[in-house]
């Protein structure tokens, strides 16, 4: 395989194999193959479809994704070990990741094998791969910790066996960022080789390890999205490749605009949940409530925005808060269609600001009810869509059953629904006669009893996103967690459908 451009990194998803080693993980095959369907056209480069020998299951799922026909390169792991790689080659790959441990503290507890038993099964399992005409990927597992003599000697032997890529797994993320360019250099001039780096995030340094590799003329790194895998996992893909792109000023082959409907995708299969203040993907990576901060990015971006939301497929979110601004809140209020005064929009702040110090969260619906009873003049639209009954069916034998009736304009309307327990069903039923008028998907329910004792005052939150991105949340009150989470459900509707008239949509 010849050497990429240098000015380009080739990008090695490892999601549906390093990544769904994490504990408590486990994609079916159809789930993996709507993820490397993803992969694909996010644009990565080879896709690492899976272990193969674990499990029959593990099986099926990396043929299934090799006879996909993705324009995509799919590997699948295999140990140096021609039984292992045999299946793998039966999967109709056309990439096989071989790898055997080269550590001290591998090979003498693990393995049980010499150096030299390693170095010759290494060599066996590149030429055996290439035999079959494959593209061979080889990896020294825990190199990071491997004598670096005898390492150097395994991925020269392995190099002049044949393989096309040599892969450097930093196995357990002991590595620094000084270490690793160091280390990356030296293989990459003792072999020729195209040069590929694996970093885990045990120190929290699997990003700043894989870049180093990079300066030090990887070509290539391996990643999985959201950083998902073993431990505290790998490098995250979305990160490594941005960081490439806008600070390295270098190419992959990743559609950027796709990185967060590939996360979102990643996350709700895998259940494994975004953190917050995660780079580039989590909820509040573009979201600013500062009111130093606010102000800034509505004079210009830039101020405190390195990464354009719109690049990664994200939008700004500015947020009511005890931290808020003049200049962010009135941009807020005015989204919803209000225009305060100099003195109206004074009042509406201190009010959030006495909020926040008092701990709550401020919702849009709190905001616009604040800025309601601030602002008397101002005329909203009206309510379109209100609740008129609500019937909730279940128990131990029967399937939970919602039955919604909902006054929209002049009309009323009713369905039933389904659903894995009450409020599923009941947010079925209402989406169900909502959808013509705008498709609300629930993105977020959190319920916290606002009193004690089994009579307590249920405080529904949810947030709700529109198909075009538009995102709000709504609160509710009530002693019945299904009416309240249903009142709320029905006020993030009206105010998507109150955006999207002031928007012009």
């Amino acid at each position: 395989m010849s050497l990429p451009s240098p000015d380009y990194v080739r990008i090695f998803d490892t999601t549906l194999r390093d990544g769904e080693q994490m504990p408590g993980v486990s994609l079916t095959p159809q789930d993996k193959l709507e993820i490397a369907r993803q992969l694909a056209k996010l644009g990565v480069d080879t896709i690492e479809a899976g272990f193969p020998q674990v499990s029959k299951g593990e099986e099926e799922a990396v043929k299934l994704i090799a006879r996909e026909g993705l324009d995509v390169e799919i590997c699948a792991l295999a140990r140096a070990d021609k039984k292992d790689i045999d299946i793998a080659i039966g999967c109709d790959v056309n990439c096989v990741h071989t790898f055997i441990a080269t550590s001290e503290l591998h090979m003498k507890y693990k393995l049980q094998m010499t150096p030299e038993e390693v170095l010759e099964r290494a060599v066996e399992s590149v030429e055996y791969i290439k035999a079959h005409g494959l593209i061979c990927e080889f990896s020294a597992e825990d190199a990071t910790r491997s004598n670096r003599d005898f390492l150097r000697r395994v991925y020269v032997a392995a190099a002049e066996a044949g393989a096309d890529r040599l892969n450097i797994p930093d196995t357990v993320g002991v590595m620094i960022p000084k270490k690793m360019y160091e280390l990356v250099k030296d293989i990459a001039e003792a072999t020729g080789k195209l040069i590929s780096v694996h970093c885990h995030d045990d120190f929290g340094m699997a990003v700043a390890n894989s870049l180093a590799g990079v300066e030090a003329g990887a070509r290539q790194v391996h990643a999985t999205v959201n950083g998902i895998g073993e431990r505290a996992g790998n490098a995250a893909l979305e990160e490594v490749v941005v960081a490439l792109h806008l600070l390295y000023e270098m190419e992959t082959g990743v559609n950027t605009q796709l990185i967060s409907e590939t996360s979102q995708l990643v996350s709700r299969l895998t259940g494994v949940y975004v953190q917050p203040n995660k780079a580039v993907v989590g909820a509040n990576a573009f979201a600013h409530e500062s009111g130093i901060h606010t102000h800034g990015v509505i004079s210009h971006p830039l101020t405190y925005e390195p990464i354009p939301p719109e690049y990664v497929g994200r939008r700004r979110r500015l947020v009511a808060g005890k931290h808020a601004g003049a200049h962010g809140l009135k941009a807020e209020l005015e989204a919803m269609g209000i225009y305060p005064t100099d003195e109206q929009l004074r009042v509406i702040l201190e009010r959030v600001k006495e909020l926040g110090d008092k701990g709550k969260t401020i919702t849009d619906a709190d905001l616009l009810a604040i800025a309601r009873s601030v602002v008397g003049g101002v005329q909203l639209e009206e309510r379109v869509v209100s609740l008129a009954d609500l019937v909730v069916t279940t128990g131990t034998n029967i399937m939970p059953t919602a039955s919604v009736k909902l006054i929209m304009g002049d009309t009323e309307r009713q369905a039933a629904e389904i659903g894995v327990g009450p409020v599923d069903a009941a947010m079925k039923a209402v989406q169900k006669i909502t959808k013509d008028l705008v498709d609300a998907r629930l993105r977020e329910f959190r319920l916290e009893a606002v009193t004690g004792g089994s009579d307590a005052l249920a405080e529904v939150t949810v947030r709700v996103e529109d198909d075009e991105g538009n995102v709000v949340s709504a609160t509710a009150a009530r002693e019945d967690i299904v009416l309240a989470g249903v009142e709320a459900y029905i006020e993030g509707i009206n105010k998507l459908l109150v955006r999207k008239k002031v928007g012009g949509g």
